[in-house]
């Protein structure tokens, strides 16, 4: 490929599926108490929980600065590369867009995507953009244009199971998680014009409430390219996680 893919670590994809796509990722800096960590190099999910659960607070991440997009950018053209696609998470959410930016009028043939979304929202993004870049057929420019017409139709949201790391982060008082937790809501958050907001609530168990989303989801959003299903989550009971891929497999056929 004559054109090198990028995603800030933000885009939660794996190893293995940045090997198969050539996609590198980028990662940003969270920070534990004193300690800064490398996201997905010296720090992991099950550390975070372990954090959280000890000191009752929630770690910080830092957006990566302009001098290390340079950095980045240079290094991968330096390897032969002939221009370079940059996945960012939503500009609402994070500085990390327009410090890429900034670093990217240093170069001729860098070209930036804000996704508008987050985690593997970016993913889908970056993922397609590989498939176009591996033909050897169009030009960077030509392959953002291609991208950035699908940010509208990229679908990102999730259910929360429960509201204590939105009560640790201020997003949500004491007595509305009290009465979350009693009455077992889940509120389903959505991505619209790159900002996160409250979408539907639900009641009920868990792996109930997770059919009913996927049901209101597949029924608002009907003409999904099935190309690629992403199920992401973070803790998780594996029964729970296989009965929604088990109804996913079923009912996208």
């Amino acid at each position: 490929m004559r054109i090198k893919i990028l995603a800030d670590s933000t885009a939660d994809l794996t190893k293995e599926i940045c090997e198969k796509f050539n996609i590198d990722q980028l990662p940003l800096t969270i920070s534990m108490g004193e300690n800064d960590y490398v996201d997905g190099v010296s720090i992991n999910p099950q550390m975070i929980y372990d954090f959280v659960k000890q000191t009752n607070q929630l770690p910080k991440t830092s957006a990566i600065n302009q001098m290390k997009y340079e950095e980045t950018y240079q290094s991968i053209l330096d390897a032969g590369y002939e221009g370079i696609i940059h996945f960012t998470i939503s500009a609402e959410m994070s500085t990390c867009y327009n410090n890429a930016v900034a670093a990217s009028k240093q170069f001729e043939n860098v070209a930036v995507i804000d996704s508008r979304t987050l985690s593997t929202g970016i993913a889908l993004l970056a993922m397609y953009a590989s498939e176009l870049a591996a033909k050897d057929e169009l030009s960077v420019k030509e392959i953002a244009k291609k991208v950035e017409a699908r940010i509208p139709f990229d679908q990102t949201s999730f259910v929360v199971d429960k509201l204590n790391y939105l009560h640790k982060g201020g997003r949500c008082s004491a007595v509305a998680l009290l009465g979350a937790n009693l009455l077992k809501i889940k509120p389903s958050i959505v991505v619209n014009n790159g900002k996160m907001g409250v979408d539907k609530k639900y009641f009920g168990n868990l792996d109930k409430v997770l059919i009913k989303y996927i049901q209101d989801t597949l029924q608002k959003y009907n003409t999904p390219d099935l190309t690629r299903i992403f199920v992401t989550h973070t803790e998780m009971d594996k029964q729970i996680v296989d009965k929604v891929v088990d109804y996913i497999k079923q009912n996208t056929q």
